[in-house]
């Protein structure tokens, strides 16, 4: 009975037994769409969502996009688990940051993402918004938005935008058409010159910061480092000087770079417009130079606006600035001759005597001008004061002089009607 009973019930059991477990087995996941699934629909150019926004993708440019080896779930990770198709029109954000974890940190750290997270519906520049969605190229591809030739166009759709412009409260303006003007935009959007500086050499790429703070790019105390980048020579030489010790020593009004080259529609510094401009520059700070520079026929000249005369920079160089006791300096004692030698071949220590900042209101600096000057105020004073009331005095007596002879001519016609 044992015997027979494990030779005839051994099957059914086992087969029981598989009964009950096929049932506890897991069952397999469904598998996530495929990029052909997607491009099913995708692909047709008039697809479209309920608002009207085209919902598009182009399978030739996906594919040769840095994102076209992936599947279309590892950005859309909601649709990993969907189990029937069509999904839901409104799906996930994509997080870049999954792969691009460094990129995206610094993003949220920066201008834009602040903007964005204080106002996500605002005008602030996203990562698709710089590199695009799903045709995104390597930036050294000709074709990528953020290639060197390619940014100030991609940057400009924000910052050259006046409805963005005036939604995010940009004070600058359209700051795409002062870049194309400039000698750093024409020299890249048309000569082509890949190393003409673009927005993101001065302002970084993903860690854009705002002017006031210490770590951005473009803030005071940083921008003669970030054009040294390209100009290494000037740099070396603003460093030692008045100016550039200033600003590194703390001083806010020390002039940087952009206070003579302006920021972005900068000018070539041989034209004729920006050397008559960088003297009024100058003058923003030092008031008095300017006031007393325009006394002189060098600044009568320029203001008429002929730059064939001496400027603030031919005396006093336009990086190499250092105060006039420095020996350094090129209007120092040993230096002034041959400074005036620039313009004036035959100059000698006495004709470099000339004070071209001489002021006839400073007696204690120019005391023959001081009193020269009052001399002349007074004797102007004088003669028109003298001669002044020798013109009053002529017509008091010619007034008179009139009235009598009108009086004699009256008595004479009244003497000839009596006689008659």
């Amino acid at each position: 009975m044992h015997s027979w009973s494990r030779r005839s019930f051994g099957p059914a059991i086992l087969l029981l037994a598989l009964g009950i477990a096929a049932p506890l087995a897991a069952q397999p996941s469904p598998k996530p769409p495929t990029n052909d699934d997607c491009l099913a629909c995708h692909q047709d150019p008039e697809f479209k969502r309920s608002d009207g926004r085209t919902a598009f993708v182009d399978p030739q440019k996906f594919g040769a996009s840095i994102h076209g080896g992936l599947e279309c779930v590892t950005c859309h990770t909601d649709l990993a688990a969907m189990v029937e198709l069509p999904h839901a029109e409104r799906l996930q954000k994509v997080d870049c940051s999954v792969c691009h974890t460094d990129p995206v940190a610094q993003y949220q750290a920066s201008i834009h993402g602040q903007v964005h997270k204080d106002r996500p519906e605002g005008p602030a520049a996203t990562c698709v918004d710089c590199h695009g969605t799903h045709d995104i190229t390597p930036s050294a591809d000709p074709t990528s938005r953020t290639y060197q030739l390619n940014l100030p166009d991609t940057c400009g759709h924000c910052h050259g935008n006046p409805d963005v412009i005036k939604r995010g409260h940009i004070e600058i303006g359209d700051i795409l058409s002062l870049y194309q003007d400039s000698i750093h935009g024409r020299a890249l959007t048309r000569s082509g010159l890949t190393v003409a500086p673009n927005c993101s050499d001065c302002h970084g790429v993903h860690d854009i910061q705002r002017l006031a703070e210490p770590t951005s790019k473009v803030n005071r105390r940083n921008v003669p480092a970030t054009c040294g980048r390209c100009h290494e020579g000037v740099k070396r030489q603003y460093d030692g000087t008045v100016h550039g010790t200033q600003l590194a020593g703390g001083n806010p009004t020390a002039p940087a770079c952009h206070d003579c080259h302006t920021a972005h529609d900068i000018q070539r510094a041989e034209t004729e417009r920006w050397q008559l401009d960088v003297v009024r520059e100058c003058g923003t700070c030092h008031i008095e130079s300017i006031r007393t520079y325009r006394d002189t026929f060098h600044g009568q000249v320029t203001a008429l606006g002929y730059t064939r005369v001496a400027k603030c920079a031919d005396c006093h160089t336009s990086h190499e600035i250092h105060p006039k006791g420095d020996p350094r300096s090129s209007i120092a004692q040993a230096n002034v001759v041959a400074t005036c030698k620039r313009c004036h071949e035959g100059a000698s220590e006495s004709f470099a005597k000339y004070d071209p900042h001489a002021d006839k209101e400073n007696q204690a600096r120019n005391p023959f001008l001081y009193y020269t000057g009052r001399f002349m105020k007074n004797l102007l004073l004088f003669v028109f004061g003298f001669f002044g009331l020798h013109t009053i005095l002529w017509f008091v007596r010619e007034a008179r002089h009139r009235r009598d002879q009108a009086g004699r001519a009256g008595a004479a016609g009244g003497k000839a009607g009596a006689g008659a």
